[in-house]
């Protein structure tokens, strides 16, 4: 009970070292998703709208894809930007921008694969439809990447649920450095080894209430997604 008394104390006294650790982390899980949804989206919806050889195993590639081991990517990406890696002279191993690089691999084939899903069932339905009226190619990816937009906040959402939630990869290339590169599930990892918790707690109810606050707006997105399209 005083480690839960200590650590909502932490939370509503607004501890500098808390919240610049919450701030690093919603910085760094917002800017992977915005480049996995660049990325991912007019993947998804090429993967939806095209038929060329090799489609069948490239979805099925995306789908295996969201279930990339975190540590995996993160060693993959630690050997890219290392001293010795094909990137290396870039200097970004154990920065924020290493960080989210590794957020953005792991979230661009999640946000592919639902955008993916979403869009080809639109163009299920609206493709007759489209055809009658001689719709061209980018057009159509605009117009359905439009209607689903919906659908596909739900999708992005879920991007951020899982980048916000991320601590393999990140630990692996960020170093976890104090005041740089420590996230609040790589803080929550250390400060529970080292028996500091109501700091550990502190950013788990943080972490806690983010991932509510995701599934909720998820949640009204789907529902006003459902009542605009009837």
């Amino acid at each position: 009970m005083p480690d839960d008394t200590s650590a909502l104390q932490l939370v509503l006294s607004g501890d500098p070292t808390l919240f610049a650790i919450v701030r690093l982390s919603l910085f760094m899980s917002l800017s992977a998703v915005l480049f996995a949804t660049l990325i991912g989206v007019p993947f998804g919806a090429l993967l939806a709208l095209t038929r060329f050889p090799g489609r069948e195993t490239a979805i099925v590639v995306a789908n295996a894809l969201m279930g990339l081991p975190p540590v995996v990517v993160g060693l993959a990406i630690y050997l890219l930007l290392s001293r010795s890696g094909p990137l290396g002279f870039l200097g970004l191993l154990f920065t924020v921008q290493a960080m989210i690089i590794a957020q953005a691999v792991l979230v661009t084939p999640i946000i592919a694969a639902l955008a993916r899903q979403t869009i080809e069932d639109l163009w299920a339905e609206y493709r007759d439809e489209m055809a009658a009226m001689n719709i061209g190619p980018l057009q159509r990816v605009v117009t359905l990447i439009w209607d689903a937009r919906f659908s596909l906040v739900t999708s992005l959402l879920a991007g951020f649920g899982r980048a916000a939630a991320e601590v393999g990869a990140i630990i692996i290339v960020g170093g976890n450095i104090d005041g740089f590169t420590r996230t609040m599930t790589t803080a929550i990892a250390l400060e529970t080894s080292k028996g500091d918790l109501p700091l550990a707690i502190g950013l788990g109810m943080i972490l806690i209430a983010i991932v509510i606050v995701i599934n909720a707006l998820a949640w009204v997105a789907r529902r006003v997604g459902e009542r605009y399209a009837g």
